[in-house]
């Protein structure tokens, strides 16, 4: 299944004898919560997950979004009607930064039949398609979670990274300008910045074209290792698929993700951390 999904190709199959289970997982950092606009209206059938509570464990020494127990996250999954062979698509607001996490831990989970809705909830409501106050009851799931299917690394890897580890945060939280969230500002020695606002335009992901030229103007070889991190593995996701959309990886061989990212490497004051732009 393609990383992506059109609205067109979405509302076509939410009318097929089979429509795909629908994750709205919209989140701000800093709030308000999700939940609320998806109180407000969702794709019809959708069924809410927090990125918070559902999709992470607690915050603690993993970061401020670790993995979620391999169990609880399949308690999750068949609550929201997840089944296996069955195709799941994922939605944010717009850009898909958040949607990705879910793609990347359903990938993770051994579930390859899922996608992230392009342009998500802005571009659905945009094209004046359906919208639903109503909160679906999804039979129950029969998903089996297998975690390891998505390659991780753990932050002494990502220290000796052998080729191109890319930090997906904006480029004034790279840089070390400023840091809201995490104990210390800066980035990991060494990582390239692709932040993931870039892999979109005005909502929509860039073509595979257009993504594999900024991956190269970063300073990706196609040829050599590929890795990323973010703030605390949540937006990375969107850097893995993006890479794969531009076909710098391919499903069976994805980029590896530092779930801990900057906010578990931060918090270890004897990690070293550089400021300034790239060199």
């Amino acid at each position: 299944m393609h990383p992506l999904i059109s609205t067109d190709a979405l509302a076509s199959a939410l009318d097929g004898a089979q429509p795909p289970v629908v994750l709205d997982v919209r989140w701000r950092l800093g709030g308000p919560p999700g939940h609320q606009d998806y109180e407000v209206g969702h794709v019809p059938g959708a069924v809410y997950l927090d990125l918070d509570a559902d999709l992470s464990a607690p915050p603690g020494a993993g970061g401020r979004h670790p993995l979620p127990d391999p169990a609880a996250l399949q308690a999750v999954l068949r609550a929201a009607g997840v089944r296996e062979s069955h195709p799941v698509v994922a939605y944010d607001h717009a850009d898909g930064s958040i949607a990705a996490r879910a793609w990347w831990l359903l990938r993770w989970a051994g579930h390859p039949e899922v996608a992230v809705l392009d342009g998500g909830f802005a571009a659905w409501t945009a094209e004046g398609r359906p919208v639903t106050t109503d909160v679906p009851a999804p039979a129950p799931g029969d998903i089996t979670v297998h975690p390891g299917a998505m390659p991780t690394i753990t932050a002494d890897e990502a220290a000796a990274f052998p080729g191109a580890l890319l930090d997906a945060r904006a480029p004034e939280r790279y840089r070390g300008e400023t840091e809201p969230v995490d104990p210390r500002a800066g980035h990991i020695p060494g990582a390239l910045n692709a932040p993931t606002a870039g892999h979109t335009e005005a909502g929509r992901w860039l073509p595979a074209a257009a993504l594999a030229e900024r991956f190269a103007a970063i300073g990706v070889d196609p040829d050599r290792p590929v890795a990323a991190y973010c703030g605390s593995g949540v937006t990375a996701a969107s850097v893995v698929l993006a890479l794969e959309v531009a076909g710098i990886t391919s499903p069976t061989a994805p980029a590896p993700l530092y779930p801990g990212s900057w906010s578990q490497w931060s918090g270890d004051p004897t990690r070293p951390a550089t400021t300034g732009p790239t060199p």
